[in-house]
């Protein structure tokens, strides 16, 4: 392999490594921002990855790693942290692929993780439980007025003790007021199932790119085994 096509890939993969540190950098900030902003995290506690923001800073940060260690490898022509970074890759791309399959054959139990952990904290906030912290009991009231929605499956759920975010008018003063009709799981496993779909083609973006670099970083190794270099 002459030096041109050396080059050539070393500016490929530096080039594609840069985009995924970028993007994983990216996804990290989102689900940090999701974190601070969101609404909704206190009522979702039996399974983590069903809150999406999780998800994203634990990958995100990975992604970042592994990437910074391709660039490194690649313009330090560096083989020893080039068979890291391809070691590191596989395994990170394995993981993903295990995670999408564990969601695709789980995804009924985890819609039932989900109702469950919010009937739960419905529970908490009606009987007054020592559960239902502050943090619970505003991010309920939160869901319930910006989906438009009351309790699980319906108003039924609060019996006599119906809070004042179901009310339906804007400002609500009355004692007999009334409620929305429809219960939130359903809304919330839409909203939630939207941002999974956003999530999902950001990872398979990443997937592709990562596969690219990995591939590339085959003949760099070799090429740099050959010529002795690597380990300075």
């Amino acid at each position: 392999m002459d030096r041109s096509c050396v080059n050539c890939l070393k500016s490929f993969i530096l080039f594609l490594n840069f985009l995924c540190w970028l993007c994983g950098a990216f996804v990290v900030a989102f689900g940090e921002f999701q974190m601070m902003h969101s609404k909704f995290m206190s009522l979702v506690t039996s399974f983590w990855p069903i809150f999406p923001a999780n998800t994203l800073v634990v990958t995100g940060t990975i992604v970042t790693c592994v990437c910074y260690l391709g660039i490194l490898g690649s313009f330090k022509e560096n083989r020893c942290m080039l068979i890291s970074f391809f070691f590191l890759l596989f395994v990170l791309m394995l993981v993903e692929l295990a995670m999408a399959c564990v969601f695709l054959v789980y995804s009924t139990k985890i819609n039932t993780y989900f109702e469950d952990d919010l009937m739960k904290s419905l529970v908490s906030y009606r009987d007054g439980t020592p559960e239902a912290t502050k943090k619970l009991i505003d991010d309920f009231d939160a869901v319930q007025s910006l989906f438009k929605c009351c309790g699980v499956h319906g108003s039924a759920d609060w019996g006599d003790n119906v809070p004042i975010s179901c009310c339906t008018s804007d400002p609500c003063n009355a004692v007999n007021f009334t409620t929305w009709d429809e219960g939130c799981v359903v809304k919330l496993r839409d909203w939630f199932a939207h941002n999974y779909r956003s999530t999902g083609a950001g990872v398979v973006t990443m997937f592709i790119i990562q596969f690219i670099s990995m591939c590339i970083s085959v003949p760099l190794f070799c090429h740099f085994s050959r010529q002795g270099l690597g380990y300075q």
